[in-house]
């Protein structure tokens, strides 16, 4: 019987992953930057620009897109860590996208490295 850790690995074996160092340039030239974590995940801070559909709505919602019905388009994924965002990568793969990009270590790797992130305003009630 196959762990998630297997699929990942799996999936990452199938797929591109692009460098954190490589990643402003990949998002730069990408269509779309999509963030597969959870709402909350996005909500607490994510890439400038990302577009949020978590993982486990991905292919329902992409299908009903027509902006992403082209499958030529440039798309590059991230979740926390990259192991989301390789199984969406992987999907996208399967649903005929060719140009489809993972970014590695996920928004783990993209904050430690010092990358910009967009971080929710606090409400203030004063």
């Amino acid at each position: 019987m196959k762990t998630a850790h297997d699929l990942v690995v799996a999936a990452k074996s199938r797929i591109q992953e692009v460098s954190i160092e490589r990643a402003e340039d990949a998002i730069r030239d990408a269509n779309v930057l999509l963030d597969v974590r959870e709402a909350e995940e996005f909500n607490a801070g994510h890439i400038s620009g990302a577009v949020h559909i978590s993982r486990g709505m991905l292919e329902f919602k992409i299908s009903a897109m027509p902006a992403m019905q082209p499958r030529d388009l440039k798309i590059v994924l991230y979740c926390k860590s990259s192991g989301r965002a390789a199984l969406a990568a992987e999907s996208l793969r399967e649903m005929g996208y060719l140009n489809v990009q993972s970014i590695a270590g996920g928004f783990d790797a993209w904050v430690a490295a010092g990358k910009p992130a967009v971080k929710p305003e606090k409400t203030s009630f004063d």
